[in-house]
């Protein structure tokens, strides 16, 4: 199953971070974050990534073409004009890079995306979001659900979109981002039959979050996954502060490679 990553955002709450380079490739302890969202779905044997790129796409595009030597240990001898590897650090992971346009929306991405991801389920994500979700149970609880679409469901006050939930997981209402009361909120991590892109029909104009997810949940194909464990978006620059507090005190709970054992 294909990992399909949005990582063409401009980020503006970010400030000077994303002056410089994309959301998706500010770091958390000398990673970018999508780095650290690719070591999740790494643990658990997905390898397979679609990343949807737009603002400064060539950033991203430079870090994975760089990322051999990037992370491994090299002389260079400058008078023999040559360089020796002698350690490398790589990922089990093959990707592919989709320029989906500067300002296309989030629907629209996932719609380019289309034929590299071919008629089978994926897996979908923000690249700017961490979590310790259990990706083998967010998959087993999709397929239990016969659903078209099964969002990962947290808790938190404020920012993001509300979830209505009934008694058997089904969303029966979809908000983007409601003022108010905590509620069950859009943490991303998706599972995604085939058939979503039937529900993206306004080309590069369409906002993922607006007409396909409500319409998805006014027809009861929308499955939640209810996740109590940590997760945390790196939305603003006190996002992203935290998070790195977290990750240089061995405290990152999102890290499960680093802790965790796969069964």
């Amino acid at each position: 199953m294909k990992v399909v990553i949005l990582a063409g955002g401009l980020g503006t709450r970010l400030g000077e971070e994303t002056t410089l380079r994309p959301k998706p490739m500010v770091e958390i302890g000398g990673h970018p974050i999508l780095w650290h969202i690719m070591k999740i779905y790494s643990f658990y044997g997905f390898n397979e990534f679609v990343i949807l790129t737009g603002y400064l796409s060539h950033m991203v595009k430079e870090y994975f073409v760089n990322y051999y030597e990037r992370y491994s240990d090299i002389t260079v001898d400058m008078k023999k004009n040559s360089v020796e590897i002698h350690r490398t650090r790589t990922e089990p992971w093959k990707v592919t890079l989709l320029y989906t346009g500067a300002d296309t929306m989030t629907g629209g991405r996932i719609k380019r995306a289309q034929e590299y991801i071919g008629n089978e389920p994926f897996l979908l994500t923000y690249g700017d979001g961490v979590a310790d979700v259990d990706i083998n149970a967010l998959i087993e609880s999709h397929k239990k659900s016969g659903k078209v679409c099964t969002m990962t469901a947290v808790q938190l006050a404020g920012r993001f979109g509300a979830l209505v939930i009934k008694d058997d997981n089904m969303i029966t209402s979809f908000m983007e981002k409601p003022k108010g009361e905590e509620s069950w909120i859009n943490g991303g991590f998706f599972v995604c039959q085939p058939e979503i892109f039937d529900y993206i029909q306004n080309g590069d104009q369409t906002i993922f979050e607006k007409a396909p997810l409500e319409t998805l949940a006014k027809t009861g194909q929308l499955n939640a996954f209810k996740h109590y464990g940590f997760w945390h978006a790196m939305d603003m620059l006190r996002d992203k502060i935290e998070l790195t507090k977290m990750w240089e005190t061995n405290q990152a709970p999102w890290a499960i490679w680093n802790y965790k054992r796969k069964d």
